[in-house]
């Protein structure tokens, strides 16, 4: 994990007055699961659509798998996946359909059958968008990420709104991405989320990165300062409960045709 494979440096983001993005600069590297964590309005989603080829920087230098995002944003673009939202599939199509619609755009070829068994939605293959669970709907936003067979892929909070079993299974999925040797850039506000996905991750607060390691390494520093919680953390917490009495096995609603 010693390429890397964006470079982002010195990137800044004005929206009239106000510095959205102040000097960010990080790197990730190819075949990593990377994620930037912070609150609200701290300039992670501006600096991920930036990257994306969706935002226009004020000013700082990004590279992607070698392209220059100043001159060669197109081919930026042949080579990410970026999570759609699942508001932006025609309502009229079924998950086969809107397969074969991406598959069109991208001009790839696509099993749609392979893709659908790679987010465990084979079943799902002649249902609409809208009669999808959460999880499925998350699942199927991801799946159409990949179509185009990218080198990396961006999910911004993707299990945000989902039950704990749709939960873990989405990290599965993410894991099981990254295997396929593709490099995963992930928002989340869910800090267990991030320490089990996360090779490294990139904590931003207002506009600027303020620390930057592995979540292992992270935690030791934070330790060795002497901060203790206020009591002893328990060896489970209630989710670890939640899916211990009901089970790893997603049980999705069922919708009916309308």
């Amino acid at each position: 994990m010693d390429k890397k494979i964006i470079t982002v440096q010195n990137l800044v983001k004005h929206y009239g007055n106000f510095e959205a993005v102040k000097g960010i600069s990080f790197d990730v590297y190819e075949g990593e699961i990377f994620g930037l964590l912070g609150p609200n309005g701290a300039g992670k989603s501006t600096t991920l659509e930036i990257i994306e080829t969706l935002r226009d920087k004020t000013s700082g230098k990004i590279m992607v798998d070698g392209f220059d995002l100043d001159t060669q944003p197109n081919e930026i673009k042949k080579i990410i996946g970026v999570q759609l939202q699942t508001s932006g599939f025609y309502p009229g199509l079924n998950l086969l359909e809107l397969i074969d619609l991406f598959s069109g755009l991208y001009n790839q070829k696509v099993d749609p059958y392979a893709l659908l068994d790679l987010v465990n939605l084979r079943d799902k293959a002649k249902s609409k968008v809208k009669q999808l669970s959460g999880g499925q709907k998350q699942r199927f936003s991801i799946a159409t990420t990949l179509i185009n067979k990218p080198r990396i892929v961006f999910l911004d909070e993707p299990t945000t709104g989902l039950d704990p079993q749709a939960r873990r299974n989405l990290w599965e999925l993410v894991r099981n991405i990254r295997k396929q040797g593709t490099t995963v850039i992930i928002t989340t506000h869910y800090m267990d989320e991030a320490e089990y996905l996360c090779d490294r991750v990139a904590i931003v607060d207002s506009g600027r990165i303020v620390a930057m390691a592995s979540p292992d390494q992270l935690i030791d520093e934070l330790v060795a300062t002497g901060f203790e919680r206020p009591k002893e953390m328990k060896k489970a917490n209630l989710e670890d409960v939640f899916i211990h009495l009901t089970g790893n096995t997603l049980r999705e609603t069922q919708i009916p045709e309308s």
